[in-house]
């Protein structure tokens, strides 16, 4: 079922009592024999967690292999959310360090089997907290919000063309198809150390909000326009998630697909006969 949480805000010194829903899809995509990407949507079971540390959602795109990517992507979904919510200090700090330990875990890794020899992944990491958003970023996974009625690209691709575009050498359109779009500058694991993506302050959640994370397998074949008019059209999170999913497979689905999105949704409007069953990731702490 989705899963959800009351929650306050303090957007604007007033109290907005929202409701949070979340989802979580992989798919293989139509040419790649494995799936290299993972998702995690964590909350905590325990209340205090729950109120200190909030909940995390994840998604990784890994790198180096079939064996070795798929490895990196769990391996990095697995250690940020243990290593966040084992961590006593507040959400930035926390979520700096969590990277940070799952970087250098799956680069011994990656040195102590020749199996697993140069894997590394992306992630990104989004943790709502006390009516706040916090993100930890690494390589070209996204995060997107979708807020009355338009859509923000919330993250900076860590690559190749990302670079051309800031120098004014080519547009954001050109990105999409230039030959090194592939090419990613930062990854967990392929160092010893990486340098961690962090917002220099934390958003205010609004309700009404969507957030969504996603690798390139869904924005390499869907425009941005296409993903807000899915996010906002969709009834809950669920199904925007099968529907992006679906058209990226049917535009050729050439990598895996993850998509994860959570919705902020005034209490009470999300209607407990809405709810279906759903094939979410979630990981009790």
């Amino acid at each position: 079922m989705p899963k959800r949480k009351k929650s306050r805000s303090n957007e604007d010194s007033a109290a907005l009592s929202y409701e949070i829903v979340a989802s979580v899809r992989t798919d293989q995509g139509c040419v790649r024999e494995g799936n290299e990407d993972a998702g995690r949507f964590i909350k905590p079971n325990d209340p205090a967690l729950l109120s200190a540390k909030g909940l995390l959602l994840i998604v990784a795109d890994g790198m180096g292999g079939h064996l070795g990517g798929e490895v990196a992507s769990r391996m990095a979904v697995e250690l940020v959310g243990r290593a966040y919510y084992e961590d006593e200090s507040d959400a930035v700090p926390a979520l700096r360090k969590a990277l940070e330990e799952a970087n250098r875990r799956i680069h011994e890794a990656s040195l102590a089997d020749e199996a697993l020899s140069g894997m590394g992944t992306t992630c990104t990491a989004l943790a709502l907290v006390g009516g706040m958003a916090f993100v930890a970023h690494v390589g070209d996974s996204r995060l997107y919000l979708v807020r009355n009625g338009d859509i923000y690209l919330m993250t900076e691709d860590h690559s190749a063309v990302m670079e051309l575009v800031k120098q004014g050498i080519i547009t954001m359109d050109e990105a999409r198809h230039h030959a090194d779009k592939n090419i990613i500058l930062r990854a967990l694991g392929t160092h010893p150390e990486v340098e961690v993506s962090m917002w220099e302050e934390p958003l205010s959640i609004r309700a009404g909000d969507r957030y969504l994370l996603c690798s390139d397998g869904l924005y390499d074949l869907v425009e941005d326009s296409e993903i807000k008019q899915c996010v906002a059209s969709a009834r809950d999170p669920q199904e925007a998630c099968e529907n992006l999913i679906a058209l990226a497979k049917e535009r050729g689905g050439h990598d895996n697909i993850t998509v994860a999105i959570v919705s902020i949704e005034p209490e009470g409007s999300f209607k407990e006969q809405s709810l279906r069953p759903t094939r979410e990731v979630e990981v009790p702490v």
